[in-house]
């Protein structure tokens, strides 16, 4: 490995593994899938097969300001994880902890409102049309008893 290699490095408020290739490295970021980190690489011109390590410091900058701004670069809206933000109209792409607090604003507003994903986010059911009649059992395990042999 070379002298200068980065073992960690920090990309958009993320520890990450600098042994890993460009695009798996930055699929580690909470907001960022292997298609997103594919596009990002590929808008930059980087290498995928290349290590987050042995990467510039320059490099780097500009993977960190791209993860950061994504919504500002030519991005089709859907492909964003939050195309028109319903508090701010815009369309956006957020990562790690804004996410978080995002997807749980949503979920308070939906209970808040009581519509009927708030309803189900609330009884702690399924809230996107699954089976429960079989499936997402909580609580003990309590077997089927067999008729004695007679």
């Amino acid at each position: 490995m070379p002298e200068e290699f980065k073992y960690i490095v920090r990309i958009g408020g993320t520890d990450l593994d600098g042994k890993l290739n460009v695009v798996q490295a930055l699929s580690h970021i909470r907001g960022i899938g292997w298609n997103t980190a594919n596009a990002i690489c590929r808008l930059l011109k980087i290498n995928t097969k290349r290590r987050l390590g042995e990467l510039g410091e320059a490099e780097i900058k500009r993977i960190d300001e791209m993860v950061r701004n994504l919504s500002s670069y030519n991005i089709p809206p859907w492909f964003l994880n939050r195309p028109k933000d319903p508090k701010t109209g815009k369309d956006l792409h957020l990562i790690g902890s804004d996410l978080v607090l995002a997807v749980r604003s949503d979920v308070e507003l939906m209970k808040k409102i009581k519509c009927w994903k708030g309803i189900r986010h609330a009884l702690g059911l399924k809230v996107r049309g699954q089976r429960t009649r079989t499936t997402g059992r909580t609580g003990i395990t309590i077997g089927v008893r067999r008729k004695p042999r007679g």
